[in-house]
């Protein structure tokens, strides 16, 4: 049989474990729903500025001859590499690409958006 102070002891330790079970699974939610969020910023920087050329998606094909699938990009660079590509300024990536640069905010939606369709 405990004793008053042993169960409150008990029932203190059984709250704080309950509180830091939910403040876990809030910061995980968060970062999910962030994650999803900036996958699909990304998403719509891309359709905007790349489908025109590129393959966007899992499946679809590049319209120019040139520009390489983005689900393959990962087979080519490290994708965290295109960052300084994208902020500096991509002026080349095939003939006749119009000049894209990209804020870091919108780097990093292009980015987490480019690595969510590569299939590796």
């Amino acid at each position: 049989m405990l004793d008053a102070q042993s169960a409150v002891t008990l029932i203190i330790e059984s709250l704080h474990m309950r509180i830091l079970l939910s403040a876990l699974f809030l910061i995980f939610s968060i970062q999910h729903i962030y994650a999803t969020d900036l996958v699909a910023q990304g998403k719509a920087l891309i359709e905007l500025n790349c489908a025109s050329c590129h393959a966007i998606t899992k499946t679809d094909k590049s319209q120019h001859p040139d520009a390489p699938a983005f689900r393959i990009l990962s087979q080519r660079y490290p994708i965290d590499a295109l960052a300084e590509a994208f902020a500096e300024g991509i002026y080349a990536g095939h003939p006749d690409m119009p000049e894209f640069q990209a804020t870091p905010a919108q780097i990093d939606a292009i980015l987490a958006y480019i690595d969510s369709i590569q299939l590796n």
